[in-house]
């Protein structure tokens, strides 16, 4: 570390953030009124030390889960159901059909299912109400109400009920995207009541379904920092993270929001120290909207997010018990070198780094924004194992992720505070870096990847060596532009206007369905999602593998485009 960056870090201080965490810990954040109270004290507190707060206040089209019970055989379960389940207070009854998850609850795919549509499948649950394990995710709620089903039972795997969120609706739903929005109740139960509903519903048993919810619209409050830069005003970093919670959320997200307010008063007193702009913002409408607050923020500020916003930072679960390791991290590719040094320099430790999921508040990528973070540190897998925890998503794999249980112990001050120092530097240095970090040569490894995997699993169905040539060519030519920009042939301000361009042009390449600047399904996107068909022609019907061609043929033209567009913009820099 320079020892500016040093005397930056020591600066950090643990009691105003863990102040914070005490205070959340004390009350719920999930009904918006609770949620704008805690936005309050986030900016009551920045307004103490100084700090120049601007509070947004979007209306954000919000679900908010009351209560929830499964009644079958005379026997009432216990039960919660997710944000966007239909409501159905006086209960909705059905015969119970089980079908069995995919799901592995030990592993990072917890929130994926295997499971598909089909004649077989809607022959099975059309008119029933399914119950499979996992959790109500929008992958199973989805898929079961396309397939016929009249309702849903998540089977956690544990002895707590995690809340969570069921539509694959993106933000606020769209005109276009309405219909989505789940219309059949489903509920979440644990393990000991799945394994007797099991049995019911094996025996031909019928089930009722009782959810409470509330919807509507709502005025939420979103504090949004913008900490001035010296050099390239215009252009910043965008660290975020969620302030809404499931009950007190100590671990998720107290602890984030904590941390974010810490860099705020660290970077706010050392403003004359950043090149570029540092916006910092607290999003609502995260548990509640499906990442309401940051959709919201990233359409209303859509085309200053494309022009100047050279990286989106989460912060999400950082400090929390047990939570010595960095792994399953999200980092785009071309950001992982720089997120792994800054890991390093802070924490001593390796980054264990994974491809970002379609989760968290990753609402930037159809903008095309390089992004590094979502849930930070992690306990390891040896030590969950020792626990007998399941996987989760968030709290450093704390099991009390999204439940009542996410109390003031699941946090680690000690933890907390380097895990501050690791968000910090990561955002400063990405402020003040002559050239920016994001390597694009290390996302053309990704697609060579990619693109060799995907060629195995279509063999001599379709041929992707198209690609591969395009591939080998940008990378070529990224070689030789890096070089440059490295040597001081090309100015700093071209090579940065070349790098931010590439990732209006490579993200949303390797992490979008949908046109830029609509928001895709909260479903698994794989990479190159134009060419995924490749990983399936092999197993179609030879009947139906003409239109697999088709369908990689277009999606070939689709990615080839942009690669080209992306080695034109590399060749005219300096003319």
């Amino acid at each position: 570390m320079t020892p500016e960056e040093t005397a930056l870090l020591d600066q950090v201080a643990i009691d105003e953030p863990w102040a914070l965490v005490e205070s959340f810990a004390t009350f719920k954040r999930e009904h918006p009124n609770d949620v704008n109270r805690g936005m309050d004290e986030v900016v009551e507190r920045l307004t103490k030390h100084g700090v120049e707060v601007n509070v947004r206040e979007p209306e954000l089209f919000l679900s908010l889960p009351g209560e929830a019970r499964v009644e079958a055989q005379g026997v009432t379960y216990r039960a919660k159901p997710p944000a966007f389940s239909a409501n159905a207070p006086d209960g909705f009854s059905g015969p119970l059909v089980y079908i069995r998850g995919t799901t592995n609850m030990d592993e990072e795919d917890a929130f994926e299912s295997q499971l598909e549509a089909g004649p077989e499948m809607e022959a099975r649950v059309r008119g029933k109400i399914v119950l499979t394990e996992g959790f109500a995710s929008p992958a199973i709620i989805s898929l079961m109400e396309g397939c016929g089903a009249v309702g849903v039972i998540a089977i956690n795997p544990g002895v707590d009920i995690h809340w969570g969120i069921c539509t694959t609706i993106w933000g606020i739903p769209s005109a276009s995207d309405l219909h989505r929005k789940p219309a059949i109740p489903a509920a979440a139960v644990n393990m000991e009541s799945g394994k007797a509903l099991i049995e019911i519903a094996k025996a031909g048993g019928e089930a009722t379904i009782f959810t409470e919810m509330e919807e509507g619209w709502f005025t939420s409050k979103l504090p949004e920092i913008t900490i001035t830069g010296s050099e390239e005003p215009e252009k910043y970093v965008l660290l975020h993270g969620h302030l809404d919670s499931w009950d007190v959320g100590v671990g998720d997200n107290a602890t984030g929001d904590a941390t974010m307010l810490e860099i705020a008063r660290v970077l706010w007193a050392n403003r004359d120290k950043l090149r570029r702009t540092v916006k910092i913002c607290w999003w609502p409408g995260h548990s509640t909207g499906r990442y309401a607050g940051s959709t919201w923020y990233s359409d209303t500020f859509a085309l200053d997010l494309d022009e100047n916003c050279v990286a989106q930072v989460n912060c999400d679960s950082p400090g929390c018990r047990w939570a010595t390791e960095f792994i399953n991290v999200s980092v785009m590719s071309e950001a992982h070198d720089f997120l792994a040094k800054v890991i390093k320099d802070v924490a001593g430790k390796t980054l264990q780094s994974e491809r970002p999921h379609r989760a968290g508040d990753y609402s930037f990528n159809d903008i095309g924004i390089s992004s590094y973070l979502m849930l930070s540190s992690a306990m390891t897998d040896a030590h969950r194992e020792e626990l007998g925890y399941y996987a989760v998503g968030g709290c450093g794999m704390n099991i009390a992720w999204h439940t009542e249980n996410d109390t003031l112990e699941i946090a680690d001050k000690d933890i907390l505070l380097r895990d501050i120092k690791v968000y910090l530097l990561a955002v400063f240095r990405n402020a003040n870096a002559g050239i920016l970090p994001m390597d694009w040569r290390a996302t053309m490894h990704e697609f060579q990847a990619t693109i060799a995997d995907y060629q195995t699993q279509a063999a001599d169905h379709f041929d992707l060596s198209r690609t591969s040539t395009a591939i080998a060519a940008l990378l070529a030519d990224l070689e030789a532009f890096y070089e440059r920009a490295q040597s001081g042939a090309i100015p700093e301000s071209a090579a940065n206007q070349v790098i931010q361009a590439l990732a209006r042009i490579l993200v949303p390449l390797n992490f979008n369905r949908s046109d830029r600047f609509r928001h895709d399904p909260a479903l698994t996107i794989p990479p190159l999602p134009a060419l995924e068909e490749a990983t399936k022609i092999a197993t179609r019907a030879e009947t139906l593998q003409g239109f697999s061609r088709t369908e990689l043929t277009r999606g070939q033209n689709h990615v080839i485009a942009g690669l080209r567009r992306a080695q034109s913009l590399i060749n005219t820099v300096g003319d």
